[in-house]
């Protein structure tokens, strides 16, 4: 990754503006190609998964996810209500947000609670927050004002998700206040905590990371909300949030809207579309 450098009003604005869902939906949607392999990272400190599976859990779906299941299960904007708007190339995202080198000064148990640190600052808005999927992956993208949504849903190896999923809920422990370094924005404090999400899926992950520092000279709170939810070998990735703030009950509707339209696509169905008219 690039040095560091904070979000800056001008990155939320730049090139998203009017991108709107209702037209060119394909072109909002990112599919990645089969990964070779996943590979994560072991998780390096003790901890449970705060994940109780819910009473209505879902088994593992008998076909693989294929592209056009990925495609079908992501939320729309109609699905999350307020003014989001979807944007064309949320890939484009991942080189202007959390970016720079963790401290490792501060960390008295040594460089792999770092890594870790590191490892969520530089996936966070990419495609990789639990590795790389081993199976078919989609991807939307939404703004709203300076805050953006990033929506994920892909297919993995089944050890390595449970890995992942393990990390994340072990950050608000080995990575609950750290500092980035590097680039024109001096030091940034990064906080990270555990948030509730609605019991949905098979395993669930929350998390809230905020990030203060400056921007041309300004102080500024970057916000972001956090959800992975399992179901079955698939799983959807949230990230929501951004110099606005992060808006809890959007990312629990997606959380809830999401994991139904999986459902869907795991049963062999197509998710009914979400109506746009919404009040």
């Amino acid at each position: 990754m690039a040095a560091g450098t904070l979000l800056a009003t001008a990155a939320c604005s730049s090139g998203d503006d009017g991108a709107a869902a209702d037209t060119e939906t394909a072109a909002a949607v990112a599919e990645r190609p089969l990964a070779a392999q996943t590979t994560t990272p072991s998780p390096t400190a003790t901890g449970s998964v705060s994940a109780t599976p819910s009473a209505s859990a879902t088994t593992s779906p008998a076909a693989p996810l294929s592209e056009a299941g990925a495609r079908n299960a992501l939320i729309t904007a109609a699905d999350i209500e307020d003014n989001w708007v979807q944007v064309k190339d949320p890939e484009s995202w991942r080189d202007k947000l959390l970016i720079g080198e963790v401290d490792t000064a501060q960390f008295v148990t040594g460089k792999a609670d770092a890594a870790d640190c590191q490892r969520l600052v530089d996936s966070l808005y990419d495609e990789t927050l639990l590795g790389r999927p081993s199976g078919a992956s989609a991807l939307n993208g939404f703004q709203q004002g300076q805050s953006r949504l990033l929506y994920q849903v892909a297919a993995y190896d089944k050890a390595a998700l449970d890995k992942s999923m393990d990390w994340l809920a072990k950050l608000p422990q080995t990575c609950d206040q750290f500092t980035l370094t590097g680039g024109d924005s001096g030091e940034r404090t990064v906080q990270v905590v555990e948030a509730s999400l609605p019991k949905e899926g098979d395993a669930r992950q929350g998390l809230t990371v905020t990030m203060k520092g400056t921007t041309n000279g300004d102080p500024v709170t970057l916000t972001l909300d956090v959800a992975v939810v399992r179901v079955g070998n698939d799983a959807i990735t949230i990230t929501n949030g951004g110099l606005d703030g992060a808006d809890e009950n959007t990312t629990k509707t997606a959380v809830e809207q999401g994991t139904e339209r999986l459902k869907e696509v795991q049963a062999g169905r197509t998710p009914t579309p979400t109506p746009s008219n919404l009040d």
